[in-house]
């Protein structure tokens, strides 16, 4: 996790990750097929780990929104951890990267959750595009947090931001 944080996928090399763990890189291949593998079971785990925060069922609606918020305020607690959604979410956006698959369902799934979360808090119809479009901003709002976050840490409040930006957006669609 450290070091695909720390460097990308395409500069962390499997000489320093196996360094890292104590394995010698054939015993890093050894448990993961290839580094693309490795990099999507890192990514894996970091979902594990977030949904066993959730306990046994997802909340919806509102209580899904606060859930975001809350999610912030954990965010802000581990930045190795954002580093790394932050690197490689950017980075898989290039041709051929191993972790394009993963972000492109990660957030079309997030979407669906936000969208569906956003129509029932605010009683939408579940056709109303807004709720879709709010789910984007929330989205884009939470990501762009996390980047201004790793650089000025002091400058920027992830958890106040991220429930401001719920709140007007909730408001201005209540109207």
């Amino acid at each position: 996790m450290d070091a695909f944080a720390a460097r990308g996928y395409n500069n962390a090399s499997l000489a320093e990750i196996a360094d890292r763990v104590g394995l010698t890189q054939a015993g890093v291949l050894h448990y993961f097929r290839s580094k693309s593998l490795l990099l999507t079971s890192v990514l894996e785990l970091r979902d594990e780990t977030d949904i066993e925060q959730l306990g046994t069922e997802r909340p919806h609606g509102l209580e899904f929104l606060r859930h975001l918020v809350d999610t912030a305020r954990r965010n802000a607690e581990r930045e190795g951890i954002v580093r790394l959604y932050a690197v490689l979410s950017a980075e898989s956006v290039t041709d051929d990267h191993p972790a394009q698959v993963y972000f492109r369902d990660r957030y079309a799934g997030l979407r669906a959750f936000v969208t569906d979360a956003v129509t029932e808090a605010c009683g939408l119809d579940a056709s109303d595009i807004r709720a879709r479009t709010a789910a984007n901003a929330v989205i884009a709002v939470m990501d762009g947090l996390q980047v201004q976050w790793l650089l000025e840490p002091g400058a920027v409040d992830m958890t106040a931001s991220t429930g401001l930006v719920i709140d007007s957006i909730l408001a201005g669609l209540r109207r």
